[in-house]
């Protein structure tokens, strides 16, 4: 599958987004709510705009899935969907924070096919197409092909857990694997990245509230690297049924953690997934 078209437009596009977004960063920008409570602001609003209307322009033909608009369905019919996250970690943003990113996935058959994550704080851009492995440009620099860490004993793992929505699950989670190094950062793109990098080893998000859109482009480019991502009893995500919200939660590793992470958090987990 050639995808060279495909990737050269998302990181042109990401990188336009994070352009305007970061214009918007550090400016005291006003912040409106939306249905579900969460925060959007007017960097969300441009981003998704642009990085839509460009898409829609090349590849008139694809679904196009993103955060800032309504499901129409119209997905569910397509063989490819690009889905989008024109600003993951707005509460990083909205701080001042470094810790936020566009993302933007391609969806081709049951599985992600392309990832772009991009950090404008930093211009750290992530890629990486399917059987094309994974890579990390920054600062606008040569391409670095990337690949997990190889640790495997749990006690040895470096964790990265979110900023914002931090609960005490992942202390549970820390004291069941016997963990003592953790990170935290907003963007679930960043942190797949970081597996991707081999400077982190795993992520749980058990909470249930993450969205397609979280997860297809930042699982392309983690599998690319050799990790893993699925849900928390270790099945696949399922990106094309009509429910939008991974609702058993996210596990990202390494890939060689995977199956003793799920399997000694199980019994944490007894329903998939908690209300937190």
């Amino acid at each position: 599958m050639d995808l060279r078209r495909e990737l050269d437009t998302a990181v042109e596009l990401a990188r336009r987004a994070g352009e305007r977004i970061r214009g918007f960063h550090g400016a005291g920008i006003a912040v409106d709510r939306k249905e579900d409570d969460s925060p959007v602001t007017e960097a969300d609003r441009e981003a998704n705009a642009l990085i839509v209307g460009g898409l829609a322009a090349a590849f008139p033909g694809d679904a196009i899935l993103s955060e800032e608009l309504p499901d129409d369905g119209s997905r569910l019919g397509r063989e490819r969907v690009w889905m989008v996250d024109p600003l993951d970690g707005t509460k990083d943003f909205i701080r001042g924070r470094e810790g936020f990113s566009v993302m933007i996935g391609l969806l081709a058959g049951a599985t992600p096919a392309l990832g772009v994550v991009y950090q404008p704080i930093g211009d750290k851009l992530y890629f990486a197409t399917r059987a094309g492995g994974a890579f990390l440009s920054q600062g606008g620099g040569a391409p670095a092909r990337l690949h997990v860490s190889d640790v495997r004993e749990p006690s040895q793992i470096r964790m990265v857990a979110s900023k914002s929505h931090r609960t005490e699950t992942i202390d549970r989670v820390r004291a069941e694997l016997g963990i003592s190094d953790e990170l935290n950062v907003g963007s679930v793109g960043l942190k797949l990245g970081l597996i991707a990098e081999g400077l982190r080893d795993l992520y749980v998000n058990p909470a249930g509230h993450s969205k397609l859109w979280d997860a297809c482009g930042p699982e392309a480019i983690l599998v690319e690297a050799g990790g893993r991502l699925s849900d928390v009893r270790g099945a696949p995500l399922d990106y094309r049924g009509h429910e939008l919200g991974n609702r058993r939660g996210l596990i990202a590793s390494n890939g060689i953690l995977h199956d003793e992470v799920v399997r000694r958090l199980g019994s944490l987990f007894p329903g998939g997934t908690t209300r937190e």
